[in-house]
């Protein structure tokens, strides 16, 4: 009567991370976000990042996606 459930948790691994990572990306909605990624910064650079995007007028979200994209660009027409 007093059994509980055992649900996923919040950032569960996946049970096979290679077929994982190598799933196909499913098309996202324009403005919508897929993934959140998580990266440490000094609070000297995340001061510097916040200052160089404010004099762009961008936010420092679109200003690390551009910067991630144009690093890795799509790569979908190379051959390995």
């Amino acid at each position: 009567m007093t059994e509980r459930r055992t649900l996923p948790g919040f950032a569960s691994r996946p049970a096979d991370p290679e077929r994982w990572v190598r799933a196909p990306d499913k098309p996202a909605a324009p403005n919508s976000f897929t993934a959140r990624l998580t990266i440490d910064v000094t609070p000297a650079l995340r001061a510097r990042l916040k200052v160089a995007a404010f004099q762009r007028g961008i936010t420092v979200a679109d200003m690390l996606r551009a910067l991630l994209a144009r690093e890795f660009p799509d790569t979908s027409g190379d051959v390995p």
